[in-house]
C-alpha cells in the first residue's frame, strides 16, 4: 500500500460510529504502520452514526481528491416509519408529533417517491452539519434554541419503492451532494398526509464504489497493519 501517494479505501461503516470515529481509527493504524506522529487522512461524504454503508477514506495525497469523490452521486436505501415524526427527523430525538397512517396504501406511496425525482429546494435539518452564524446547527438545535434553516437545491436522480410493511416504508434513491435523505423522509410524511421519520439508512454507493468494494474496519485495519509498504521508509 502506498499511503502517501494516496489510498482511497471504502469502509462499510458500522451503525453507531461517527465518520471521525472511522477516520481516527484508520490514521492511528496508519501512524503506527509507518512509525510517525502525524498523517493526512480525510473522508469523503459524511454518514450519520444511525447510518451505516459505504464511507471513502483518503490518505497522504489522495485526500485532494475527497472534494471531487463526495460530488459524486450518492445511493442510499432508507426505511421510514410512517405516522410520527422526530425534531431530528430521525432516531435521535423522541418522537413530538403522532398522525394517521393507515391510509396510506403501496400506490400513495409509490407516486409520493417518485414526485421527489428531478431539482428541488430542500429544507435541511436543524440537528445537522449545516453552519448558521460560524457553529453547525445541530448545536442551536441541541441547546433547545429554534432555526429557520434556508432552503437548498438538491437532484434526486432516481427512487425506487421497495416495500410497504405495516407502517415501515422502505425505498431506494440516487442523489446528488447535499441531499439529506431524513429531510426526505420529513417531506415525504407530508406529502402522504401523515409524518414520518427515518429509523435505518445504508449507504450503498458513493460514484462508482459501492458496498461489494467495502471493507470492514476491522479488515481494513488488518490490511494496512500486514499489507507490503511500497513508499520510502522517509516520509518527511
Amino acid at each position: 500500500m502506498d499511503f502517501i501517494t494516496g489510498e482511497i479505501i471504502g469502509i462499510d461503516k458500522p451503525l453507531g460510529w461517527t465518520s471521525f470515529d472511522a477516520v481516527k481509527r484508520i490514521r492511528g493504524a496508519i501512524q503506527r504502520r509507518l512509525h510517525v506522529k502525524k498523517f493526512k487522512v480525510g473522508h469523503a461524504g459524511t454518514l450519520d452514526p444511525l447510518a451505516t454503508g459505504v464511507l471513502i477514506i483518503c490518505t497522504g495525497r489522495a485526500t485532494k481528491k475527497i472534494e471531487e469523490i463526495q460530488s459524486g452521486k450518492k445511493e442510499y436505501v432508507a426505511t421510514v416509519s410512517l405516522g410520527a415524526t422526530t425534531p431530528s427527523f430521525d432516531l435521535e430525538t423522541e418522537i413530538d408529533g403522532v398522525y394517521p397512517w393507515e391510509h396510506i396504501d403501496e400506490e400513495m406511496a409509490k407516486s409520493a417517491l417518485e414526485s421527489f425525482i428531478g431539482q428541488s429546494m430542500q429544507v435541511p435539518p436543524v440537528f445537522s452539519a449545516v453552519k448558521v452564524e460560524g457553529k453547525r446547527a445541530y448545536k442551536y438545535a441541541r441547546n433547545g434554541r429554534e432555526l429557520e434553516l434556508k432552503a437548498k437545491p438538491v437532484n434526486i436522480e432516481e427512487v425506487e419503492f421497495i416495500s410497504l410493511d405495516g407502517r415501515e416504508l422502505t425505498f431506494r434513491v440516487v442523489c446528488g451532494k447535499g441531499t439529506y435523505i431524513r429531510a426526505m423522509a420529513r417531506d415525504l410524511g407530508l406529502k402522504l398526509n401523515s409524518g414520518a421519520h427515518l429509523i435505518a439508512l445504508r449507504r450503498t454507493k458513493i460514484g462508482n464504489i459501492g458496498i461489494g468494494d467495502c471493507l470492514s474496519i476491522d479488515d481494513a485495519l488488518e490490511k494496512i497493519a500486514s499489507e507490503e509498504l511500497t513508499f520510502p521508509d522517509n516520509i518527511n
